[in-house]
């Protein structure tokens, strides 16, 4: 590839993912926190108060900001597992090479919501909404997950929500919530099902037999812009991309709502495939994916892998609703030239 051409697509295609990961869930203004609600009742007890909520918070935070000053994930493993130590082994590794902290990985201190289950078994599951952070980035939805009983809870995965996102309603804390499960019923389709036919549109666009059960949402539109935007850069100098999406196994946590919805989220994992035809090298796309190839001698080919942690409420079947992705977070966590 000429040096003219090749730093023409670099910039098309470093400036589109760039406004991916601002856009995905970054304005809050217009954001609703589901309001709790106290005339559920339940047989069993919550599986932890609200102030051990906010201690285990506390304590996974602590072990955030540790490792981000120090700018290395070692240790972290105690406090975070799952998709969050996934993308933030990939944020923590992107920082060594830049010198700084990606903004969107703030988490902020305080939350607007905490919804606690009844759980009699494990593994369980606490759901945490935060505010929003001082430079007005939207609200997170914090995963924390607790494996066994004596064992700690982690932070299993943390999403960005959407602008205006409207989230189902929980029981109040002291009378707690009820964790649903991948195959529940009641719904359109259940849980799993939704995550599976969610990576399936994800990956053939219109075209997938599924995309009528979705509503829109910012992260697919996000998604098609920038495709769109990259596929102009290729195809003048005559490349081609490919994107597919596969659901993580076991990777999925459910909160049910009073009104019988299912709140759910999953990672689902992908592969940004991208060729800049014969003689050319392909490079990455942004800043993130320049410096988790580093130092490797690029090729015709580059391949992305991507971590993508999504939010869905799903309805109850009776209300005739879609089934609607709230929130979604979006992380390379590998490059490669093959």
């Amino acid at each position: 590839m000429s040096s003219k051409n090749s730093k023409k697509l670099l910039k098309t295609v470093t400036a589109a993912a760039l406004a991916m990961a601002t856009l995905v869930g970054v304005a809050a203004c217009g954001e609703q926190t589901p309001q709790p609600q106290g005339t559920e009742s339940s047989t069993q007890t919550p599986d932890i108060t609200e102030a051990q909520e906010k201690a285990i918070r506390k304590d996974i935070l602590a072990a955030l900001d540790t490792s981000d000053k120090a700018k290395t994930p070692d240790g972290l493993s105690a406090r975070v597992t799952g998709p969050a130590l996934e993308v933030r082994t990939s944020e923590l590794a992107i920082a060594q090479a830049t010198g700084a902290m990606d903004p969107k990985a703030i988490i902020p201190k305080d939350i607007a919501q905490t919804i606690i289950p009844t759980q009699s078994g494990w593994p369980r599951s606490v759901f945490s909404i935060t505010t929003t952070t001082q430079d007005q980035q939207s609200k997170r939805l914090l995963v924390m997950t607790q494996a066994s009983p004596r064992s700690n809870y982690k932070l299993w995965g943390v999403v960005r929500l959407f602008q205006g996102a409207k989230l189902p309603e929980f029981a109040i804390p002291t009378i707690g919530a009820s964790m649903g499960s991948p195959d529940d019923s009641g719904l359109p389709i259940s849980p799993q099902q939704t995550v599976d036919d969610y990576a399936d549109v994800l990956t053939h666009g219109t075209q997938s037999k599924f995309a009528s059960k979705f509503s829109n949402d910012y992260f697919r539109d996000d998604l098609a812009k920038l495709s769109a935007t990259v596929q102009q850069g290729m195809e003048r100098n005559h490349g081609t991309q490919t994107q597919t999406f596969t659901p993580a196994k076991g990777q999925i946590s459910v909160m049910r709502s009073t009104e019988g919805g299912d709140l759910v989220v999953a990672q689902i994992n992908s592969e940004w495939t991208r060729s800049a035809g014969e003689g050319r090298e392909s490079q990455p796309a942004s800043d993130a994916e320049r410096a988790l190839f580093g130092q490797g001698k690029a090729t015709a080919t580059m391949k992305v892998t991507y971590v993508n942690v999504l939010a869905f409420y799903v309805p109850p079947a009776k209300s005739g609703k879609k089934v609607v992705a709230v929130g979604a977070e979006r992380q390379p966590i590998k490059v490669e030239a093959v």
